[in-house]
């Protein structure tokens, strides 16, 4: 079963940037579509980018768009995700996901990553730590 490992989280000013990664464990993340997610304390886990497997359609959360930029390069099986000008409210923990079967239905039909919410990702990373602090 593929695993996913996020990296590049750290602690950064506001207006700063950082940019992280999501690689694959145990399988490919080429055919999957890819989701970024943030959960701060006490709250729940919600989508921030995602980007579909083959076309590469994106979608970001509207407190991020204009900042933040989800790539993927399949050749080297990561999903990145440039974050600029980051601010006070950016700190939590962020988190790349894969959908089950039910979402992955969803983009097939839809051509688009951006209805799903956290319950129809079932393969998740650990996370990785952003505090924008100053």
């Amino acid at each position: 079963q593929v695993q996913f490992v996020e990296s590049g989280g750290a602690v950064v000013q506001p207006g700063g940037s950082l940019r992280l990664s999501c690689v694959a464990s145990g399988g490919t993340l080429d055919t999957y579509a890819i989701g970024w997610f943030r959960q701060a304390p006490g709250k729940e886990r919600e989508a921030v980018a995602c980007i579909t497997s083959v076309d590469r359609r994106t979608y970001y959360e509207d407190s991020v768009k204009g900042r933040f930029t989800i790539s993927r390069d399949n050749a080297k099986t990561t999903v990145d995700l440039q974050m600029n000008n980051l601010k006070f409210e950016d700190t939590n923990v962020k988190y790349c996901a894969a959908p089950g079967v039910r979402g992955r239905t969803y983009i097939s039909i839809h051509y688009d990553c951006s209805g799903l919410g956290a319950h129809e990702y079932d393969y998740w990373g650990q996370g990785t730590r952003v505090t924008v602090s100053s």
